[in-house]
């Protein structure tokens, strides 16, 4: 007796489309998360990349250490201010007229008027205030030092704690006494910001 052939049954044509579809759509995902993490700017690829952050603290670090020397304040308080004041140099004011400190402008200094947001009576408001207009980041930064060596009209010692710190956490202290900022949590999240980067090695 003749032994009959084995047939392979064929897969339908309907479930052999749905299997090259999804070997399609995971080629698909697999290119598009290749080319998202090429393209993307601020993640580390190999090693090899710098972050938005490591430009900023770069770019403004030098200029911190200068005035550190010349005039006392520590450069970690200067680039954890720039930070938080600017956003990382990205808000509109360090920007378009390169002040990284929300510094006011008063008088016929160069100035802008914007709105800006002010803690009041326990809750935050927004306000018009005009701001100082500068040439560069660090002219902004020397007229931030400037105040705090001549104070206010009111009190020229204001932030001189700020100036005769011995650390970061006792210069963000005397901030937060002195009243630089409206945010009651001021002194935290500059100390947050300090620590979080190890902005503390650059005051030397």
């Amino acid at each position: 007796m003749a032994k009959r052939k084995k047939y392979r049954r064929r897969k339908p044509f309907l479930k052999r489309v749905k299997l090259w579809l999804m070997s399609l759509l995971a080629i698909g995902l697999t290119f598009y998360l290749a080319m998202s993490i090429l393209t993307q700017p601020n993640v580390p690829f190999f090693g090899n990349s710098t972050s938005q952050s490591d430009v900023f603290i770069q770019r403004v670090a030098p200029h911190s250490q200068k005035i550190q020397r010349e005039d006392g304040l520590l450069a970690s308080i200067s680039i954890g201010q720039a930070i938080l004041e600017s956003d990382w140099g990205t808000s509109g004011l360090s920007q378009g007229y390169n002040n990284l400190f929300g510094i006011k402008a008063f008088g016929n200094e160069p100035q802008v008027t914007l709105y800006t947001s002010e803690f009041e009576n326990g809750e935050w408001i927004e306000i018009p205030a005009s701001f100082r207009s500068y040439k560069s980041w660090e002219e902004s930064m020397d007229d931030h030092v400037d105040l705090f060596k001549q104070g206010v009209s009111w009190n020229r010692d204001l932030y001189q704690g700020v100036l005769g710190a011995a650390n970061y956490r006792e210069a963000a202290h005397e901030l937060q006494v002195a009243g630089y900022a409206t945010d009651p949590n001021y002194e935290g999240k500059i100390i947050n910001v300090i620590e979080t980067y190890n902005l503390q090695r650059f005051d030397k």
